[in-house]
């Protein structure tokens, strides 16, 4: 199958991917941690919510537990944030794909899959806009990306701040079958400020996923309860880092 060809199909299931998980409820753990030169924390910010529906159906985010941060060497911004709901758990849509570049790499095992390999970039940046650079695996037989890595674009850099944002990379699993899902991100990395680098970790887990609605249509291809769906498996559970400013 020629690249372009791959592109445009995967780009097709990420489009569909996304109103589907808009039927899901899940749960979201969000872990940002600094480390000191021994690799042991000296800051932590922790919270998990609930992403559910209100009784009219609306989405919304509900905090169960946000202990009291301790973060002294960095603050989270609201481009952290932002990052945390749409570019971790990068979906590369039929109506995203103008603003990227999108190469083909080669084909790569990753566990038991057989994946494409892209590299993802943005053509232009606009004002204001986040952005995913990085390289993105996609599943040879239900093209769908099962695993990104790279970074949120650009870094903000003015006179009196700097939000550097680190490397992550993020794992999906197969849900219900035919969809994957993003349920595991991680990083850790330097931060490189002006005034030296702060060594950040982050963890971000999504679980508990359930459908809240049904989309209303027939998926081909939609495993019965007797398959077993293809799984990813996640790196060992000491991950890593987060968008981020130094502490005043």
């Amino acid at each position: 199958m020629p690249p372009e060809q791959i592109i445009r199909q995967f780009a097709q299931h990420e489009s569909e991917f996304r109103a589907e998980r808009d039927n899901f409820t899940y749960t979201q753990t969000f872990i940002i941690q600094t480390l000191d030169e021994g690799n042991q924390p000296d800051g932590e910010y922790r919270m998990t919510s609930d992403i559910t529906f209100t009784p009219a159906g609306k989405r919304y985010e509900y905090i169960t537990n946000a202990p009291p941060p301790t973060l002294e060497r960095i603050t989270l911004s609201e481009q952290d944030l932002d990052d945390l709901r749409n570019i971790q758990p990068f979906v590369l849509t039929t109506e995203d794909l103008p603003k990227y570049s999108v190469t083909y790499v080669g084909r790569e095992q990753v566990d038991e899959l057989d994946t494409y390999v892209f590299d993802v970039a943005p053509k232009t940046m606009e004002k204001n806009q986040r952005y995913f650079q990085g390289r993105v695996w996609v599943e040879d037989k239900d093209l769908e990306i099962v695993k990104t890595y790279g970074k949120a674009v650009p870094d903000i850099i003015k006179k009196n701040s700097e939000n550097i944002f680190p490397h992550f990379e993020t794992y999906r699993e197969n849900i219900e079958g035919h969809y994957w899902f993003p349920t595991y991100t991680h990083a850790d990395d330097v931060l490189k400020f002006k005034t030296g680098g702060v060594h950040i970790r982050m963890i971000v887990r999504y679980t508990d996923y359930k459908r809240f609605r049904s989309s209303g249509r027939i998926v081909p291809g939609t495993a019965t309860p007797t398959d077993t769906p293809k799984i990813m498996a996640p790196p060992p559970d000491n991950p890593p880092s987060d968008n981020s400013q130094p502490h005043p």
